[in-house]
């Protein structure tokens, strides 16, 4: 069962900086040129398509977070809080009926009160339980990268550990690597990943708390992998986004540079259309909800708190965007034909037929 909100809040204490100069994009800036796509438009579940199964970086893309790695939104994460795990029968080519059946059994889910409204509260609530579900799935995943790179089984992994494991999963002879680190020889591999082995080794140092000692437990290199579960490495992560949209120099962020990311060459109408769109994404989310008292400036503390995924008052804060999304009648609440008609914000697929289908299927 999913952990309770109260219970995701433990975090670690914050972790000392013994990398000031860190690289916070790693392999997601290292394996594709962000500023050649245009931004906000490539799907999770397209990136995780495009990533090798047996891979053990971090991963570029946290379930249920607002922003990724690179400072960009996340495009999923509405269908993150709302569907959690549950996202089978949600496909494009998935029988309509029987998304429609799945989406009306989420929606009583929701309901707890059974008045066939989604209340803001209610879907806070519902948010906070999605969140804690991804969460429980990070560990999960971490644990079992934990045992992959911890051989000997003594609860703790080295930088040489988990660098000849890194290597392997990269096409290297793992003994061969293994042999090379022990006896201190060149690795011999090329510049691309040589840059991503500095760029992680920085990293392992963030997740290694005190007294550093290069060594991770299970909890520290949940760190590592996942940022969100650490007060600590969540601070880094902001620190590092604000650093590379920061233009200025005064450690805080202004609209104008929030929404000045490169978004890709606009060769044609459609992509302007494209980055028109995300220019517009990005001031209502800072406008909204990252710039807590509307003064024009996002301080780290106003971004740390906007992407920490257990912030109860950010995550009301969402719920009421995702209601007034699709609260065509103005109540405050989402009802079973308002979800049907939005179905493709709220899980990814275009349902048809929502009028008729909610009075067979609800």
């Amino acid at each position: 069962a999913a952990q309770t909100p109260a219970a995701m809040t433990s975090r670690q204490a914050p972790l000392c900086g013994l990398a000031p100069r860190c690289l916070w994009l790693l392999g997601a800036v290292l394996l594709m040129d962000a500023s050649a796509r245009p931004a906000n438009h490539s799907s999770a579940r397209e990136r995780v398509g495009s990533r090798e199964e047996n891979e053990i970086l971090p991963p570029d893309h946290l379930n249920g977070v607002k922003l990724e790695m690179d400072g960009h939104l996340n495009r999923d994460f509405h269908q993150e809080v709302f569907l959690g795990k549950d996202t089978d029968g949600f496909e494009q080519d998935a029988e309509p009926r029987r998304s429609r059946r799945k989406l009306m059994a989420i929606f009583s889910k929701v309901d707890l009160n059974t008045d066939r409204r989604i209340s803001a509260k209610e879907m806070q609530r519902w948010i906070m339980e999605k969140t804690a579900e991804h969460f429980q799935e990070a560990i999960a995943e971490s644990k079992a990268h934990f045992r992959a790179v911890d051989p000997d089984g003594d609860g703790h992994v080295s930088w040489d550990e988990y660098k000849v494991k890194f290597l392997a999963s990269k096409g290297h002879d793992e003994r061969e690597v293994a042999d090379k680190i022990q006896n201190k020889w060149d690795l011999n591999v090329d510049e691309e990943t040589q840059e991503v082995l500095e760029n992680l080794k920085d990293r392992w140092y963030q997740a290694d708390n005190p007294p550093p000692d290069l060594l991770l437990t299970e909890s520290e290199f949940l760190s590592f992998l996942h940022p969100e579960h650490s007060r600590g490495m969540l601070q880094f992560m902001v620190k590092e986004i604000i650093r590379d949209l920061d233009q200025d120099g005064d450690k805080k962020l202004s609209l104008s540079e929030f929404i000045s990311l490169p978004v890709g060459t606009v060769e044609n109408q459609q992509g302007q259309d494209v980055d028109d769109g995300w220019v517009r994404d990005r001031k209502r989310e800072f406008e909204e909800l990252i710039d807590a008292n509307r003064d024009g400036i996002v301080t780290a503390a106003e971004l740390e708190d906007y992407m920490d995924p257990m912030n109860e008052f950010s995550a009301l804060n969402e719920a009421k965007q995702m209601i007034a999304v699709a609260d065509e009648n103005q109540n405050h609440c989402l009802e079973p034909e308002e979800v049907l008609k939005y179905s493709e914000f709220f899980t990814g697929s275009k349902l048809v037929d929502y009028a008729r289908s909610v009075h067979e299927e609800f």
